[in-house]
């Protein structure tokens, strides 16, 4: 941590003097840069409104309690004691603390909602008034319990098990970051054993539901042609929803769809085949949407659903089925794990490993299928 003393211009000719405690920085999901500092205003003030002998002696005197207290400060820090600056710090509200760090994930709208989530369930738990001093164990074994017990959704039922997952992760987070910033003295994120993650239900569809799919009348044409390029594609809905001509390039090569992720912002630069880029349609002005007229809402989902009963399909299929549709089949097919990692935008091979899962399994349970045979000795 690197102490410094600094001074801010306040309104006329006066300073106020104050020490800053720097503690490095990290960069967020969308690659921006955090500093993490904080600060304490001491109470001292320089005026330079004059240069009377009075004025600027008390400027010295003020300026050297100043550099004093400074010293003490890195004096504690080199010996870990903090009992200064945590004093303040302790009495910080550990409510108001969460929001702040909620606020700064503000552009990131999936972590920013996963933490206001978290954060009513945090509200309903702890205290309004609790400050640092009356976070511990107890407190951080409490909140889990809490989660695993007692809390709800809106509609009143229990959370789901990657809910708790979630929402413990950032009240995690935000101990974390607490420790790091030296208003705990403690790191209590080891109070109490996280959730696992649950393994969720993926629905997809096999090549020959496909392609009853693509043969089958659905209500709406954008609807789908979108559902069956993001099959062929990847491409999520979110991806789809926002896509424009601009993104979209034809080249000797063959087409790709360059782009900015809409949930990971990460850059893409997605070969697609032939049959995607005719399911788009002619191309427009470079600001239309490609699907021009594609909505989400219970009218497009309800429809999706008609859609693959006409077509003899019995499962749930939501538009998201289309992308595990798609790694599905490049898996059945043949393609490697890290090209279809790639192509599906994921950070970790370990999020295209779960579709490796789901097929070593279709692939015993296909070795079930055929019935035992009756077999005779030659004796």
């Amino acid at each position: 941590m690197k102490i410094t003393l600094k001074s801010k211009k306040l309104k006329g000719s006066r300073e106020s003097l104050y020490i800053e405690y720097y503690n490095g920085s990290t960069v967020d999901e969308t690659g921006k840069r955090k500093h993490r500092r904080s600060f304490e205003y001491l109470n001292l003030y320089l005026d330079n409104s004059s240069q009377e002998r009075k004025l600027q002696n008390q400027n010295k005197e003020n300026l050297e309690l100043a550099h004093n207290i400074l010293s003490i400060r890195k004096s504690e820090h080199l010996q870990g004691k903090y009992k200064i600056a945590n004093t303040r710090k302790k009495n910080t509200n550990f409510l108001e603390y969460y929001t702040k760090l909620k606020e700064e994930r503000f552009e990131s709208k999936g972590n920013y909602d996963n933490w206001d989530a978290a954060g009513l369930h945090l509200e309903r738990y702890c205290p309004s008034h609790y400050t640092f001093e009356d976070i511990n164990e107890d407190f951080v074994r409490g909140f889990r319990r809490y989660l695993d017990q007692t809390a709800e959704t809106k509609s009143h039922t229990r959370l789901s098990q990657n809910t708790k997952h979630t929402y413990y992760n950032k009240f995690k987070a935000c101990l974390r970051r607490a420790f790091e910033e030296n208003f705990l003295d403690k790191d209590l994120r080891k109070a109490a054993k996280s959730f696992e993650m649950a393994e969720s239900n993926r629905e997809y569809l096999t090549m020959d539901e496909l392609e009853k799919l693509a043969r089958t009348y659905c209500k709406y044409q954008q609807l789908k042609n979108a559902f069956l390029v993001s099959c062929l594609s990847g491409l999520r809905w979110s991806d789809i929803d926002k896509l424009k001509w601009s993104e979209v390039r034809d080249e000797s090569e063959g087409c790709r769809v360059n782009f900015r992720q809409k949930k990971t912002k990460g850059m893409e630069y997605l070969p697609i085949s032939q049959q995607s880029r005719e399911l788009m349609g002619s191309r427009r002005g470079e600001n239309d949407k490609v699907f021009k007229g594609l909505k989400y809402g219970a009218t497009y989902n309800a429809e999706l659903l008609k859609w693959c009963i006409r077509a003899g399909i019995p499962k749930h299929i939501t538009f998201h089925s289309a992308r595990h549709t798609n790694a599905l089949l490049l898996l059945t097919m043949g393609a490697d794990i890290y090209t279809v990692s790639k192509r599906l935008g994921h950070r970790e091979l370990r999020t295209t490993e779960i579709y490796a899962k789901i097929i070593d399994k279709k692939m015993k349970e296909a070795a079930e299928l055929i019935p035992q045979i009756e077999i005779s000795n030659n004796d």
